[in-house]
């Protein structure tokens, strides 16, 4: 795997917890984006870390934005104290480094939830990424924001914003350039871990539905999955209460 970086972290909970669980955020957002699955893990007792990923946030900046580089990243991020983690939670490119990461350093979590994941991303949703990145970039103001956005939690305005003004755009669009094809399927197959999938409703917006649904469940047995309705790909942040509820449910 690729040289790792250190990654920033923020966190939720008790430290001294016996529970510790990982939180990795999606392509142009930040580990603070990930403050209401925190919060949720911290209220069960748990401690959750997050981590800005590389050219995000203030984690350090490089060349390499293959999902390879994002996984070795994540690969060398350890609980406090070293160890394994319980869970790791990753939405959309982290879930895919999660997925890389997990498949590739034995040890390194006890389960993986992965949300509306980014294991294989074809030409449509690649064209779909790319103008949802390109179009944060261009206009980064909070009105924007919450016009598209109006049901998200007024936090998630001002942490999307902030997001979108910390990371690097070349990092973004170098992701998306570098990664062609962007396919960690076989990755997935390889989990020994128990996996779960909490996928976006296909009806609003979903990465991960259809052929690639299937093909991933039919490759590994300990993948399963789960679907959060009226929610599209940030559903942590479009319907955060049954996405919460899936989350404790997928680690109990």
């Amino acid at each position: 795997m690729p040289a790792p970086l250190d990654l920033p972290r923020l966190g939720w909970g008790d430290p001294s917890s016996a529970r510790r669980a990982l939180l990795v955020h999606g392509l142009g957002s930040s580990a603070a984006l990930m403050w209401r699955l925190g919060d949720a893990l911290a209220a069960h007792g748990w401690h959750a870390t997050a981590v800005d990923l590389r050219g995000h946030g203030d984690a350090p900046r490089a060349l390499d934005y293959s999902v390879a580089a994002y996984g070795a990243d994540l690969g060398a991020t350890r609980p406090a104290g070293g160890g394994a983690w319980d869970a790791v939670i990753g939405h959309s490119l982290g879930a895919a480094a999660s997925a890389v990461a997990a498949a590739s350093v034995p040890g390194w979590t006890r389960r993986l939830v992965l949300l509306d994941p980014a294991l294989f991303v074809g030409a449509h949703d690649a064209q779909v990424v790319r103008r949802s990145q390109e179009r944060a970039f261009a206009d980064n103001r909070l009105e924007r924001i919450r016009e598209e956005h109006p049901h998200w939690h007024p936090q998630d305005w001002e942490l999307k914003a902030d997001a979108v003004h910390r990371a690097s755009a070349w990092a973004v669009e170098q992701t998306s350039v570098q990664n062609d094809p962007w396919d960690v399927r076989s990755d997935v197959a390889r989990l020994t871990v128990p996996t779960h999938v909490i996928a976006s409703d296909p009806q609003v917006y979903s990465i991960f539905t259809g052929e690639t649904a299937e093909q991933v469940l039919a490759s590994n047995p300990l993948v399963t999955m789960s679907v959060v309705a009226d929610a599209g790909h940030s559903l942590h942040r479009d319907q955060p209460e049954a996405s919460v509820r899936e989350l404790m449910e997928a680690l109990t």
